[in-house]
């Protein structure tokens, strides 16, 4: 039987050259939600990297015998959604994964279609497959996997610099290169996966506002510092949000301003601001970060507000 207690998945960490050995395969790095799919043959559980349930969100995923021919297995991937360019959205499979209110998930699935990109597994027909090599897992994911509208095996490719050229082109966020013999280490980080993106992106906390017609029309943002105190790091009034949402969030920020600035540190942007206790996490993309300019973002916008403790949102480099 199928263990169905959550483990948090293997992580590819950051580098900025795409590896050009043969012992590398390169797959498209989306911009969604991982997700772990756990099915003993009669229950299925669906769980993020955080180990938050999200079973009750994706019903489209939860009838695992209708796409996989194991009787028991654990599967590693990502759930996206597409926005109006025909791109992954962030922003949008947050609609489904932010629903709290189950009776609202019928109209979001019909609303927010979405789909499982599925790039490994953990567990299969009752063995653990975690110390086989990649090449192995990918083999025996394809043999198992029935692919669908709904459901997909993520391409592998041999030359990651043309993969990641082509994501660049099309505005993707990057690519994440593998070797091909490593083994899956759960909860583990290392280089035998890498991450090489387009753009950065980072969850930060909501510390303060600016208002234009009484509507805020934008976020100071900040991170912790490893002393735990929260670094200004940008004002952020670009992105996925729509005007209705924008409203949604005056709403929500107005009531818990307060009268002193959470933030340690000190920056011009902040003339003006509204200030409220550091509790709404919101994930953002960056060009580059500006050392010379107060060590905030350059060209940060808002993907989504996620469901992430504040005090989560570190930043592992020097402030």
């Amino acid at each position: 039987m199928c263990p169905m207690k959550p483990v948090i998945p293997f992580e590819p960490v950051s580098e900025s050259l795409v590896p050009s050995e043969d012992r590398w395969i390169h797959q498209v790095k989306w911009d969604g939600v991982r997700m772990l799919t756990y099915y003993d043959g009669r229950q299925c559980r669906l769980f993020n990297r955080k180990l938050n349930e999200r079973t009750f969100q994706y019903p489209e995923l939860t009838e695992v015998q209708k796409y996989c021919r194991a009787d028991s297995v654990i599967l590693d991937g990502e759930i996206i959604a597409l926005g109006k360019d025909g791109k992954p959205s962030f922003h949008e499979v947050m609609k489904r994964d932010g629903i709290r209110k189950l009776d609202r998930v019928p109209q979001a699935m019909r609303q927010v279609p979405v789909a499982y990109m599925l790039f490994d597994l953990l567990y299969y027909d009752g063995q653990w497959v975690l110390n086989k090599p990649l090449s192995a897992r990918l083999e025996l994911l394809n043999q198992t996997i029935i692919p669908g509208p709904v459901i997909q095996i993520v391409p592998s490719y041999d030359d990651g610099a043309a993969l990641f050229q082509m994501t660049r082109q099309q505005g993707l966020e990057g690519i994440v290169s593998k070797e091909l013999h490593s083994t899956y280490s759960i909860n583990g980080k290392d280089r035998r996966w890498v991450k090489v993106k387009n753009y950065g992106d980072i969850a930060a906390v909501v510390g303060g506002y600016t208002l234009n017609g009484g509507i805020v029309n934008a976020v100071l943002v900040g991170v912790y510092t490893a002393e735990g105190k929260l670094w200004y790091i940008g004002h952020v009034g670009t992105g996925k949000l729509k005007k209705s949402e924008w409203v949604e969030l005056t709403a929500k920020l107005k009531p818990a301003t307060i009268r002193d600035k959470p933030f340690d540190n000190e920056h011009p942007e902040m003339k003006g601001a509204y200030w409220v206790e550091p509790k709404l996490v919101v994930k953002l993309q960056y060009t580059e970060w500006r050392w010379q300019e107060g060590r905030t973002l350059r060209q940060p916008s808002i993907q989504a507000f996620i469901d992430v403790p504040p005090r989560e949102c570190v930043f592992d480099g020097v402030l």
